[in-house]
């Protein structure tokens, strides 16, 4: 199994950073994993954000491009997220997933994304 824990979620304030973290344990997990990030905010789909393959390349939502930032340390398990430039909208619970992700696939399915955290709540404040 893999388990993937999410962590530096937080209230700030408009125009602020935020940099988020997300461990990958378990046997069965493999670097050669894709890892990403999604949110969800009150009353809405879960919806893309970034994502980053085992090569490094990366992917992102348009609204997020040019303020957020994902990276991963192979050595680490782990992939980050770091947010700046904070507006209002970027509230909601983000969320760790893992998987093979599957070309021009941004929606959160399983065949993509067969692994989740628990999510970390971010709270951007105007």
């Amino acid at each position: 199994q893999v388990q993937l824990v999410e962590a530096g979620g937080g209230l700030v304030q408009a125009g602020g950073s935020l940099r988020l973290s997300c461990i990958a344990s378990g046997r069965t997990f493999s670097s050669s994993y894709a890892m990403g990030w999604f949110r969800q905010a009150p009353g809405k789909e879960r919806e893309f954000v970034a994502a980053i393959r085992s090569g490094d390349s990366t992917y992102y939502a348009d609204s997020v491009k040019g303020r957020f930032t994902i990276s991963r340390d192979n050595t680490k398990n782990t992939a980050y997220l770091q947010m700046n430039s904070l507006k209002s909208e970027d509230t909601a619970v983000y969320y760790c997933a893992a998987g093979y992700f599957i070309y021009g696939e941004y929606r959160p399915t399983a065949r993509s994304w067969g692994y989740w955290g628990q999510g970390t709540q971010v709270t951007v404040s105007s």
